[in-house]
């Protein structure tokens, strides 16, 4: 339960939010659950990919309700857990009138933490073909807002040539409560070979490197990750041994203490990893630290150890990782994920250096995804906006209340959240995605 739950569940908690005229947040859907009404699946056009991919995951569907236009309140008769949209066929803007029967009737009818999912294609083509695509993600982004009661909205862009075995993953981690706080967001899926099945247990016998992994979302990413059957390398600095040692403890996994900014950092982590395993399937770089003031007061330490900590030590651990010759690095296949946040991609009052290194490690991974593709080695990003962390928990309460609710779910995520995305990312089965960064932010009201 999130700081903000608690204070609404709480007695004393209640009769303040009732006086500041606050409404309760709505409770969304978390983990490895399903939506409990059924799912619809609107097919626009000749295309069978959604059809496909819902079977190949076991997912049972129905037939859509259409909108006329001559009924004033379109919807279903038992509320909808789902509607899969597979607008992939879509090439023409008349042909988006289609999509708009099938949404006005779902968005009246969906339950409680539901899902609307648009899986459109790339922006390729003529210039009307690049509009409706476009077009797709402004109805995804102005949809999400209009939802309620936790109901979230995704577009997933499905390049030709991926079919079902490379949208699996992807459907399945939208459709789940893993996606609770991924909202009003547009991703891709690549064509990909060797995509590995679908697995509730993706990570089984799987070593993951979790840097910052002593605390909070760090914390959360390593727990969340044993779930899913991975091994964990936890690593941290010196100073956070204790608490990096009891989540090592927790997960089963191993610690490893260290500096990421120090020259050596990469050749340590393979050196542990090389005496343990084979090799990295995946690495998560966490680790990252804010030195905030405002552009006119950030001298030259400030600026330069916000991006050696959040971006330079992870290019310098990458380029160790990845050499073929170093016993213990990344394994052809594997995975690497960075943590962006919403701060680089829309900018923050008094944060630029940390903005400018989380944009850095956003431009990173779009930079290194083609160029590891011929090693199966996906690169992505996630992007986290107000998260509830013992940190955001000291910042003021009305200003902390305002980050809460500048979203379209009226509440900070989880680290959970955070960790449920980098989770989805990792996996095997994720083959297809690459180059991307996820926004895990409730659909934060500010940025692009």
């Amino acid at each position: 339960m999130s700081v903000l739950e608690k204070a609404f569940t709480s007695p004393v908690g209640r009769k303040v939010a009732a006086k500041a005229g606050l409404a309760e947040p709505p409770r969304l859907r978390r983990g490895r659950t399903y939506p409990s009404g059924p799912i619809v699946l609107a097919a626009l056009g000749d295309s069978t990919l959604g059809a496909d991919t819902l079977t190949l995951l076991g997912r049972p569907y129905e037939a859509p309700v259409l909108d006329s236009g001559d009924d004033p309140v379109p919807g279903y008769g038992d509320r909808i857990g789902a509607l899969v949209v597979d607008a992939t066929a879509l090439t023409r803007v008349d042909q988006l009138e289609q999509l708009r029967a099938v949404l006005r009737p779902a968005v009246r009818g969906l339950e409680g933490a539901g899902r609307i999912i648009l899986l459109g294609r790339p922006g390729t083509g003529d210039w009307e073909q690049r509009s409706v695509a476009r077009a797709l993600d402004g109805i995804d982004r102005t949809v999400a807002k209009e939802l309620r009661k936790g109901a979230t909205s995704n577009l997933v862009r499905v390049a030709e040539g991926a079919g079902p075995e490379q949208l699996a993953s992807t459907l399945d981690f939208v459709l789940q409560g893993r996606s609770a706080f991924v909202d009003g967001q547009t991703w891709q899926v690549e064509p990909a070979d060797e995509v590995a099945p679908h697995s509730q247990r993706p990570l089984d016998g799987r070593v993951i490197v979790v840097t910052g992994a002593a605390r909070g979302i760090g914390a959360a990413i390593a727990r969340t990750l044993a779930r899913d059957g991975a091994t964990i390398v936890a690593v941290d600095i010196p100073a956070a041994g204790e608490s990096l040692a009891a989540v090592a403890n927790e997960v089963a996994g191993t610690a490893l203490q260290l500096d990421i900014t120090a020259p050596d950092a990469g050749a340590r982590i393979a050196a542990h990893v090389a005496a343990r395993a084979e090799g990295i399937h995946g690495i998560v770089h966490n680790a990252g630290i804010t030195r905030d003031k405002m552009l006119a007061n950030t001298d030259a330490a400030r600026w330069a150890s916000v991006l050696e900590v959040n971006l330079v030590s992870q290019m310098r651990i990458n380029e160790v990782l990845l050499d073929p010759s170093v016993d213990g690095g990344l394994l052809s296949g594997g995975r690497i994920v960075g943590v962006a946040s919403t701060s680089g991609l829309a900018g923050n009052k008094g944060q630029t250096n940390y903005a400018a290194s989380k944009a850095g490690v956003a431009g990173l991974v779009q930079a290194m995804a083609p160029d590891l593709a011929a090693r199966g080695i996906t690169v992505n990003a996630v992007a986290p906006g107000f998260i509830e962390t013992d940190m955001t928990a000291r910042i003021p309460f009305v200003q902390r209340e305002v980050f809460r609710r500048s979203n379209s779910l009226s509440q900070g995520g989880r680290p959970v959240d955070v960790a449920e995305t980098i989770g989805y990312l990792l996996d095997p089965a994720s083959q297809g995605v690459t180059g991307q960064v996820v926004r895990v932010c409730g659909q934060n009201l500010v940025g692009a």
